[in-house]
């Protein structure tokens, strides 16, 4: 009895049909692969899906990183063991910005960790005021341990380097008065910044010119050393004499002009060469008080602060500001040394509350000021807006919510404070204390009559320069050292020990008003803070719980069965 196989034709055919029904899938599936690989290769390209786009750069930074002409490695120091959480964030947000960096740049920017405390003793000092040089200073943070919460020592900063030269930045910064969280927030907002800063400083060295002009009783107090201080490595300051200045082409080479403090009238000349320098895309800084008062007098009887007359004031009104001839006092003080008698014979000095020093600590959301740190303000004048088209004025410090505004002539004492303040007295808030005007400009000479000694010029009736103005000439300036009456790095207060953020709002405007729309413009960068409502998160945990595990499974389930199913019709129709 013989065995029949069938039509061998046909089950051949149906084998091909078989095998070709499933190789083409996987051949499919194959090459898919390697055209995505591929792609991946030779295509960069990132999808950035966040609604405050956390994770995208702005076009200055690509800018930045597409000019990188060498590999560059970024060392993190925020390390340590069980490190809160909110240090944690930070350190992993420190490294996802790096390798964002590096995704980018032209060149490798490769990435490690490094902890300062494990340098060998002998060269653990030395390498810690290298760090100081670069701004980075320790913090004392308190860590959870097995055997009880224990002070630990960290270093929130970054170094970056090439193969011959390092620079430094302070990573964790924020304005006085935030919460741990929004500080930490605000921090991780101004990464991107303040690591291209770092890589700009050391892919491009070279120095920009500043002029502080000179001759007006300008920098009466550390003679410019707080700004040479504060700028050096970046910038080269020129003191100006405006009497040797003969034509306008002889301030146009200065990325920025600084007048500080001026005490005596500018001439129409020099109004003129100032008029012009801004008319054809010059910035101006000015610092100057509204007031005139003889400090040495206020131990004795008390000095007596007038109006301080400038022919400033008819450049920057028509500019669109006014230095007001008044003082303020605000209740957010620092104080000043008064003698207060000997200690055998040593003169002791103890300090005073000086209302006429205090600290501005609300910001405007801007480039130059978001996520500053408090300012030290020595005798500001109160500023105001004048009608001035085509210029648009930004407010960029304010005042406490209790200030007062002294008109003047008034009668500086050191008496007066002996006694505290009383509050009810300080009902005025969020003064101006530093606006930033911007647009176009119509000059100061309009239709008017130039200095003998430039009627052969074209003069410019308009033009799109930038202005900054300041009620208060300190804030540019050293205080002196007690001890042996030297000046201080800028924005150090010998009383308070304590060092403000002068320094970094200087640098914060020399990178706008030279460059708006370059790495400054990073700062800009909001990143919402969401915590958790605990309230409802106590409410409704089992309910997520549930949800969050059983769906998983019962849908695997479904699934499954759903697919044993149909795997059981099919097999049961061929049969």
């Amino acid at each position: 009895m013989g065995i029949s196989w069938g039509n061998g034709l046909d089950f051949e055919e149906e084998m091909n049909q078989l095998l070709s029904h499933r190789l083409f899938p996987l051949t499919a599936l194959l090459l898919g692969i390697l055209v995505f690989a591929g792609l991946a290769l030779t295509v960069r390209f990132r999808i950035d899906l966040t609604e405050e786009k956390r994770y995208s750069l702005h076009p200055s930074t690509l800018k930045l990183l597409e000019g990188i002409d060498r590999p560059l490695h970024v060392d993190i120091l925020l390390t340590g063991e069980q490190l809160p959480g909110g240090m944690r964030r930070l350190q992993k947000s420190i490294e996802e910005t790096v390798r964002t960096f590096n995704a980018y740049s032209a060149e490798n920017i490769t990435v490690s960790y490094f902890d300062p405390l494990e340098v060998t003793d002998s060269l653990k000092e030395e390498f810690i005021y290298t760090l100081a040089d670069y701004g980075i200073r320790p913090t004392n943070l308190f860590v959870n341990k097995a055997t009880g919460q224990q002070e630990q020592l960290i270093f929130p900063g970054i170094l970056v380097s090439d193969d011959t030269y390092e620079t430094g930045a302070l990573i964790l910064k924020g304005e006085r008065g935030m919460s741990a969280e929004q500080t930490l927030n605000a921090s991780i907002e101004n990464l991107e910044f303040e690591l291209s800063q770092a890589i700009q400083k050391l892919l491009y060295p070279q120095k920009t010119a500043l002029a502080m002009i000179i001759g007006h009783g300008e920098l009466a107090e550390d003679d410019g050393f707080g700004m040479v201080e504060a700028l050096n490595g970046r910038y080269e300051l020129f003191k100006v004499p405006m009497e040797q200045a003969k034509k306008v082409e002889d301030l146009s080479s200065f990325a920025a002009v600084f007048i500080l403090g001026p005490d005596s009238t500018f001439s129409d000349r020099e109004l003129f060469l100032l008029d012009q320098y801004v008319m054809g895309g010059g910035n101006l800084v000015v610092a100057a008080e509204g007031s005139s008062l003889d400090l040495s007098q206020l131990a004795g009887d008390g000095a007596l602060a007038l109006p301080q007359e400038n022919s400033l004031d008819r450049l920057l009104f028509r500019y669109g500001i006014r230095v007001n001839k008044d003082l303020i006092q605000d209740l957010n003080f620092g104080v000043i040394p008064v003698m207060g008698g000997n200690f055998g014979n040593q003169e002791q000095l103890v300090p005073l509350p000086w209302p006429y020093h205090f600290q501005a600590g609300r910001m405007y959301s801007h480039p130059i000021t978001k996520g500053l740190d408090q300012v030290n303000f020595r005798y500001s004048s109160s500023l105001d807006t004048v009608k001035a088209d085509g210029v648009k004025k930004t407010p960029l410090l304010f005042s406490s919510d209790r200030s007062r505004i002294l008109s003047l002539p008034h009668l500086v004492s050191l008496t007066a404070f002996q006694e505290p303040p009383l509050e009810s007295e300080f009902a005025l808030q969020n003064l101006p204390l530093a606006y930033l005007l911007e647009g176009e400009f119509t000059s100061l000479f309009k239709n008017r009559f130039v200095p003998e000694e430039f009627a052969g010029i074209t003069v410019k009736n308009s033009g799109k320069g930038k202005v900054l103005v300041l009620g208060d000439a300190s804030v540019f300036q050293s205080q002196i050292k007690l001890s042996d009456q030297e000046p201080l790095p800028l924005g150090e207060d010998p009383m308070a020990q304590t060092t403000y953020a002068n320094k970094q709002f200087l640098e914060n405007i020399l990178q706008y008003l030279t460059d708006p729309e370059g790495i400054i413009a990073t700062r800009t960068k909001v990143l919402q803070i969401r915590p958790l409502n605990k309230v409802k998160v106590a409410e409704e945990k089992q309910m997520w719980q549930l949800i969050n595990l059983g769906i998983p499974v019962l849908f695997l389930g479904l699934m499954g069965g759903l697919i044993g199913l149909l795997r059981v019709k099919r097999f049961s129709r061929k049969g």
